[in-house]
């Protein structure tokens, strides 16, 4: 019974080792490429923005900070002259009027005038955000308890993506400081282009992120949502599941490659033929 077990198990992992052996080959005709969308060790900065999106957040962010420090300055130093101005030794027969109106006005307006300041600057990134451009490429990614999967519709194909052991990490062309963050397939997209990303789940919520690109979303299940990049540096970017999913949810990291157009031209040749995609010759008759 043991024995036979064991051939059951075999053979329902075969296809999965199988799929990840087609994988590997895909990846292996892609060039080697810089990881520029990672952690740093003890870093505490936003990944290197590769995007627009990712550069007006990171602007945001640096003239929110920049706000915020003004403000703090500016009670920090009130607290400390109220303090010394009217502590008892320095006023020692306190002011008996209740109501101060300019003052009670100022710090009214003032901090609305601050809010309207910074949304002047944020609500148009936020839209820029949610406003989908015509996609040069689009992909379905779903969220599985605890990977992804990629389809690209306007190709046929899709495959899942899981994350590599420690010792699979060299035979991927990783490093050991890539561990948890390193897919042994990839999201792969051209440089330059328009990706539409359509995200779902099948199970329970996850969340698909890429900090270099600025983008994040939910994938509930029933539901597609969409974002929306345009990556300007080829490279490795890595990214992992954003919403608590489940006991394996630090699991379930994301790997993007960006390319050139003619790599990813070439790659996209290899995935229609390694997972039965529509010839491209029949995309284009069916365009016509």
């Amino acid at each position: 019974m043991r024995h036979l077990r064991q051939t059951r198990a075999l053979i329902a992992a075969l296809p999965l080792a199988l799929a990840a052996g087609g994988a590997r080959a895909l990846d292996d005709g892609l060039p080697e490429l810089p990881v520029i969308g990672a952690p740093v060790a003890g870093g505490t900065g936003f990944h290197t923005p590769v995007t627009e999106l990712a550069r007006d957040i990171v602007w945001l962010d640096g003239t929110l900070m920049v706000i915020l420090t003004l403000v703090t300055l500016l009670v920090v130093g009130l607290l400390g002259w109220v303090i010394w101005r009217y502590n008892a030794r320095a006023n020692p027969v306190p002011a008996t009027f209740t109501h101060h109106s300019r003052l009670e006005v100022t710090w009214t307006v003032v901090p609305i005038l601050i809010l309207v300041f910074i949304g002047a600057f944020s609500l148009p990134i936020l839209f820029k955000q949610q406003t989908i451009p015509d996609a040069d490429v689009t992909i379905k990614v779903t969220g599985y308890q605890w990977h992804w999967g990629y389809e690209y519709p306007d190709h046929g194909f899709d495959y899942l993506s899981f994350m590599l052991d420690r010792d699979q990490l060299t035979e991927h062309g990783y490093e050991d400081q890539h561990y948890l963050l390193a897919t042994d397939t990839a999201m792969v997209v051209p440089v330059n282009a328009n990706v539409v990303v359509q995200v779902t789940a099948a199970d329970v919520i996850h969340s698909w992120t890429i900090p270099s690109f600025g983008v994040k979303q939910d994938g509930i299940p029933g539901r597609l949502a969409e974002l929306w990049f345009r990556a300007e540096q080829e490279g490795v970017y890595f990214g992992q599941c954003s919403e608590l999913c489940g006991v394996n949810h630090a699991y379930m990291p994301i790997t993007v490659k960006v390319v050139s157009e003619a790599e990813y031209e070439a790659w996209l040749d290899r995935a229609i033929d390694a997972y039965g995609g529509t010839p491209r010759e029949q995309d284009l008759a069916a365009a016509r």
